[in-house]
């Protein structure tokens, strides 16, 4: 077996550990479903191949051992949770607001572009404190620190998470879409799941911020 590989028992391990992750509620979750139901499961998946493209940056910023960095500065790990909660805040924002990028009734001339949507999608995994947590912390316990080829298992765990994450993403994805089709001729409930998406990404971004202001 390639030294890069890890034992089976820690693949296994760690494939647990990683679909527990991706089918907890979050803010990407959040952001799949409605940018589905807004603009179709095209732009679902544009914003999940955003968030997938920030675990691989988490992932390389843990195995080059930079992330370490930003939590030995609390300073720093502090200012990343701000800005995640400011930023989901501006997302929730978005979700009320007529026209805005979140909604789930359609506003004409304001469809945002693949690109934005991708984008969206990797700045809200990046100023994700659980996912950065979860990378600095969890992942780092699977790969002895002792081991020369630490560096690329944590690279092929990260590899891993992906891999585990995407039918996730694409069944998230797909759902939306079925109750897209199912519900959006409905007003009231349009509305609801408007404030709904408010609601969630209000949550997530005041957990961040009475986090830290009990420190």
């Amino acid at each position: 077996m390639p030294a890069f590989v890890p034992d089976v028992s820690v693949i296994l391990a760690f494939a647990l550990a990683a679909f527990v992750l991706a089918i907890t509620p979050g803010p990407d979750m959040a952001l799949f479903v409605s940018r589905t139901m807004n603009y179709g499961k095209s732009h679902g998946f544009a914003a999940g191949l955003g968030t997938t493209t920030g675990i691989a940056v988490h992932t390389c910023l843990v195995a080059f051992g930079i992330s370490v960095l930003i939590v030995a500065a609390p300073a720093l790990f502090w200012a990343l949770k701000i800005v995640g909660a400011l930023y989901l805040l501006w997302l929730a924002i978005q979700a009320i607001r007529s026209g805005g990028g979140i909604l789930v009734t359609k506003a004409a001339g304001r469809q945002p572009s693949f690109a934005q949507s991708y984008m969206t999608g990797l700045g809200i995994n990046l100023t994700n404190p659980k996912v950065a947590l979860f990378f600095v912390t969890f992942l780092p316990q699977f790969v002895s620190a002792h081991d020369p080829a630490a560096a690329q298992k944590l690279l092929f765990l990260g590899v891993e998470f992906i891999v585990v994450s995407i039918p996730i993403v694409v069944a998230t994805v797909l759902f939306a879409q079925w109750l897209t089709t199912t519900l959006r001729d409905n007003a009231w409930v349009s509305k609801a799941l408007n404030w709904s998406f408010a609601a969630v990404f209000m949550a997530f971004a005041a957990t961040i911020l009475l986090a830290e202001g009990r420190k």
